[in-house]
């Protein structure tokens, strides 16, 4: 005699199929005792199965989603709506709760403030889901930015710079620098669960700098150097930028001291023929694709090896960088990014 089966625990298209079978198996003739015990069901279930037939055809035996739907809860609709749009309007602390980010008790509480409901985690949970929202690294921004600033700069100054540019035939660069550390460990590593991955390295701690700039059209210079970034480094990249590249520059950077020094500004003044330093508004390096290179440098450069000694640090960096410059089609594809879309 075959086993009874919980239709509860099948999965549900096995439980469709299974009902489909039963009823054709009753319409045959066969009776629902012995479909029962052939099909290893419960009488009481092919009774309803055969009931749901009669009265609907094959048709109503299509299984109903089980359980409460998706966002479906105490809280009404514009409730629902209500609490949604605090949550992408705002952070927590600028609503005064004890919360810096959005997590699920935070938003228990909002909705316990708000509305007088005690929401368990699971709840806010579906809630979160049914509304679209999913747990993210946030992105940080400065409290000095000058939001005002940044747009016109995306709507106005730029695409008129680039106008200029185009009038003058200038290639615009987009430049920045960037220090590199040993131990800097980029990236995540394949582990049993539980057991974090050790990665073995020098424990002593040397770095070096880099300076580089970019074009659209996946051109690069840059220069890798020890110790501080000075006035002095800044003016030995301006010219050897000028040796390099024929025709006029527009170099875009962002508004460290050195950038503004008087050095970077008299070398500007003295080749203001072939030479003009822009500035980007102040701290919003998303708008600089330079940015990226740094990333992928630090990611793909000494993240991918495990130098020693300061030698063998700039060694790597100079030659991923020497590797960038034969591959302009990566250098373009980080302009295609969607911060620095604007500047392709």
């Amino acid at each position: 005699m075959p086993r009874r089966t919980d239709a509860r625990t099948l999965e549900p298209s096995a439980l469709h199929l299974l009902r489909r079978q039963v009823v054709r198996a009753v319409r045959g003739g066969m009776p629902q005792t012995e479909a029962a015990r052939t099909f290893g069901a419960s009488l009481r279930a092919v009774s309803t199965w055969r009931r749901l037939d009669r009265d609907g055809g094959l048709r109503a035996l299509t299984l109903k989603r089980r359980g409460r739907r998706p966002g479906e809860g105490r809280l009404t609709r514009t409730r629902a709506a209500r609490i949604r749009s605090l949550i992408v309007g705002k952070l927590p602390d600028q609503l005064k709760l004890p919360f810096y980010l959005w997590t699920r008790a935070a938003v228990a509480s909002l909705i316990a403030r708000e509305y007088g409901m005690a929401v368990s985690l699971v709840t806010v949970g579906r809630y979160l889901r049914a509304w679209g929202l999913s747990p993210q690294k946030p992105v940080r921004r400065a409290y000095e930015r000058n939001d005002a600033a940044i747009t016109r700069w995306l709507k106005q100054e730029y695409p008129a710079l680039a106008r200029q540019a185009k009038r003058d035939k200038a290639a615009i660069y987009w430049g920045d620098e960037m220090g590199l550390r040993s131990d800097h460990v980029p990236g995540t590593s394949y582990a049993p669960v539980g057991r974090t991955p050790v990665v073995r390295a020098t424990g002593q701690r040397f770095g070096c700098n880099m300076l580089s700039a970019i074009t659209n059209k996946g051109a690069l210079a840059f220069m890798v150097f020890e110790g501080t970034f000075k006035a002095s480094v800044f003016v030995t990249f301006l010219q050897r930028l000028l040796k390099q590249v024929a025709g006029k520059i527009y170099l875009i950077v962002d508004g460290h001291p050195v950038h503004k020094s008087g050095a970077a500004t008299r070398v500007a003044a003295k080749h203001s023929l072939r030479l003009r330093l822009i500035r980007l508004p102040g701290y919003c390096p998303e708008l600089n694709p330079d940015e990226l290179l740094n990333q992928d440098v630090k990611t793909n450069g000494p993240g991918k090896s495990r130098p020693t000694n300061r030698t063998e640090l700039l060694a790597i960096v100079r030659s991923h960088l020497y590797r960038r410059q034969k591959q302009p089609q990566v250098i373009t594809n980080l302009c295609r990014e969607k911060h620095v879309r604007y500047a392709a």
